[in-house]
This record gives structure tokens, sequence and C-alpha cells, in this order.
């Protein structure tokens, strides 16, 4: 998912660079949702990690 939310943003930057910037801000706006969601599964990853006895990486 983090990939993802990368390659969102290199859509981005690239079509914020060539001038299109309603594809630069829809790409922008999903690459920061990916990225939030990455957040948020992998804090949620940790914690049941943690609960089941293993240390967090």
């Amino acid at each position: 998912m983090l990939g993802w939310a990368l390659t969102f943003l290199v859509v981005a930057l690239i079509a914020a660079a060539l001038g299109f910037g309603g594809i630069a801000g829809a790409s922008a706006g999903i690459a920061k949702i990916l990225f939030f969601v990455f957040v948020v599964l992998f804090i949620v990853a940790m914690i049941a990690r943690a609960v089941r006895g293993r240390p967090p990486m």
C-alpha cells in the first residue's frame, strides 16, 4: 500500500510539473489517503503483534 501511495505521489508531482492541476490534485489526494490508511494498518498490526506477546519488530 505504501508503494501505491508513492506511485500516486510521483504521478502528482509529474502532473504538477507539466501543468495538469486537476490530475495533480486528485493524485495527491489519493496518495494522502493511501498513506494514512497504511499508517493506521501498520499501527494496528504492531499493537496486535505486541498483544500476542511478540516484541514489535
